[in-house]
Parts: structure tokens; C-alpha cells; sequence
């Protein structure tokens, strides 16, 4: 990591020079970190700017590792949103290093208020991360995101503006949808039981007990005594699912049902849930509207 800060510090001075010159009538070069913030900013910044995201599908952001290539997108940007909250804990140090130049990045969490924040030990921040599985914490990034593309692109702040508006309509749309479908599920089955914490912001706003077995960061193995406790909560709860996570190895979920089926209850394992990153490019679940309606339908089909 120290290296690829020094590479980004040399890099950065010697492409400060004309460097407003040659992006004059040019589209605005916008670097993302998770593939949630990618998808968001696509949507408001459309045809009228060039995205490139860090994090792909199944990328796990606790873990990731900035690239020499990573580097040159960097410098490269006009623009770098991420999530903050020390959610993409190896990248601060290159991003605090960025800070104070023209390039500052945008911590989109740094928006929301931090009283409504759940509180964690885990995180440098003080608080869980995961804050983009609370709809109304997503549209106040759709909200930043907007108001920056607007002050850094003024002749498409009208596209930026109309995009943003038709957004947070379908995220109003995504929240009647979610609510129809939770609806459907006794408040007594509403127990969610996957790999590690990330889900805790969906338990809030839809009345779900969330038990991760890794806590909220995936950088912390879950031993054996962690998986005979979560197992014996499965039995007492006569939980029937439990769940695997897009970007943190199975092995750990496969681990827990072996667990419980050993002591004479049966638990399935109830699908893959996407959290720290989306689904594949291209299909419904690469996109935060699709992978919020799978992993609501996938969570509600299993538990009932």
C-alpha cells in the first residue's frame, strides 16, 4: 500500500499541468468504489459522463486492495465518489493523500446523519457501513452525486437534475415494492441469519433480527465457538434458512448448516444474498434496484 501511495503522489504531480486545459468540452472522468455507488452513478450521470468503477460484481470492499491500475484511474478522475464510513478500509490512506487536492474524494456517507447511524466497534468510523441497504440513506447519495455532477458539469446540470428526479422515483417504487413483499412474512420468521453483518440497516427499516456469523467486517474469521453458538440460536429460534453472501466465501455459512443438522435440526441453506456488491454486469441483480428486489424475494421465499 505504501508504494502505491508514493506511485499515486509522484503520478499526481506531474499531471497537474494543464490539466483543466485538456478536459475543457470533454466528458467528466467519475471514479467509484463499489459497484452500488457505480450503478447510482451511472444512473444520474447517463451518456453525459465516463464511470469506471473500482469493485466489481463479488468484490468484497472490507478486503480490497488499490492496483497500480487503480492508480492511473485515479489521477485520471475528476471525480471520486465512495461510500466512506472506513467501509473500504485499505483505500483510505490513498484516499486521504488525494485530499485537499483538486481531485478531493466524496465520501457520499458523509451526508447522512450520524444519529441515525448504527454504532460499530469494528470500523475505525464508529459506525456500520453498510448504510446503502437503508433506501432513504440512498437517495441522500443520489442527492450528492447530483449536486456534484451539477457543480462540476454546469452545462448538463438539467440532464444531471431530470436523471436524479426519475431515480428517486424508482427508489420510491422500490420501497412500496419491498414493503408489499416483507408484508407477507410473520414478524416472527423475520430472523436473518447470513455470513457476516451487513444487513443490519434492511433489519431496522423492515423489522428483520439480523445475525451475521462474521460480525460486520469481513477482515474477522469466525471460529468454532462462534459457529456453535450461531447454531444453537438456529435450534432455539427454529430457524428454517440460513444464507450465503455474493462476496464472502461460502465455506463459513456450509460450516453453520453442518453444525445445526449435526445436533438433529434441519436449516437449508435459503440462496445467495448480494451485499457488499452487486450481481453480474448486465443482468437485473448488477443493478441496486434488481439486487434489492432479489435478495428481498430470495430472503422472504426462505424464511416463510
Amino acid at each position: 500500500m505504501k508504494k502505491l501511495i508514493l506511485l499515486l503522489t509522484i503520478t499526481l504531480a506531474f499531471n497537474c499541468k494543464n490539466d483543466n486545459e485538456s478536459k475543457i468540452n470533454k466528458k467528466l472522468n467519475v471514479v467509484t468504489t463499489t459497484s452500488m455507488i457505480t450503478d447510482l452513478v451511472r444512473n444520474i450521470g447517463g451518456d453525459s459522463i465516463n464511470v469506471q468503477g473500482l469493485m466489481g460484481s463479488g468484490v468484497d470492499p472490507h478486503l480490497y486492495k488499490a492496483s497500480e491500475g487503480d492508480v492511473s484511474k485515479l489521477v485520471d478522475a475528476d471525480i471520486i465518489f465512495y461510500n466512506g464510513l472506513h467501509l473500504e478500509g485499505k483505500l483510505v490512506e490513498v484516499f486521504e493523500k488525494m485530499s485537499g487536492g483538486e481531485k478531493t474524494p466524496v465520501a457520499l456517507a458523509d451526508e447522512l446523519n450520524k444519529k441515525l447511524l448504527i454504532g460499530s466497534e469494528y470500523f475505525a468510523s464508529n459506525y456500520d457501513p453498510h448504510v446503502w441497504f437503508n433506501i432513504e440513506f440512498f437517495k441522500k447519495f443520489t442527492e450528492k452525486v447530483t449536486i456534484i455532477l451539477c457543480e462540476k458539469d454546469p452545462k448538463n446540470a438539467e440532464t444531471f437534475r431530470a436523471n436524479e428526479k426519475r431515480y428517486l422515483a424508482d427508489l420510491d417504487n422500490l420501497q412500496e415494492d419491498v414493503k408489499g413483499v416483507v408484508a407477507a412474512l410473520s414478524p416472527e420468521k423475520r430472523i436473518l441469519v447470513t455470513a457476516h453483518d451487513a444487513f443490519n440497516y434492511f433489519g431496522k427499516a423492515y423489522g428483520f433480527e439480523v445475525v451475521g456469523l462474521q460480525g460486520l467486517s469481513t477482515a474477522t474469521e469466525a471460529g468454532v465457538q462462534d459457529v456453535q453458538k450461531l447454531a444453537a440460536f438456529i435450534i432455539d429460534k427454529n430457524i428454517k434458512a440460513i444464507f450465503v453472501e455474493s462476496s464472502v466465501p461460502k465455506r463459513t455459512i456450509e460450516a453453520l448448516k453442518a453444525a445445526v443438522n449435526a445436533k438433529g435440526h434441519k436449516v437449508e441453506i435459503g440462496g445467495t444474498l448480494f451485499s457488499d456488491a452487486l450481481g453480474t454486469a448486465g443482468t437485473p441483480e448488477g443493478t441496486y434496484l434488481g439486487m434489492y428486489r432479489y435478495n428481498i424475494k430470495t430472503i422472504v421465499s426462505a424464511l416463510q
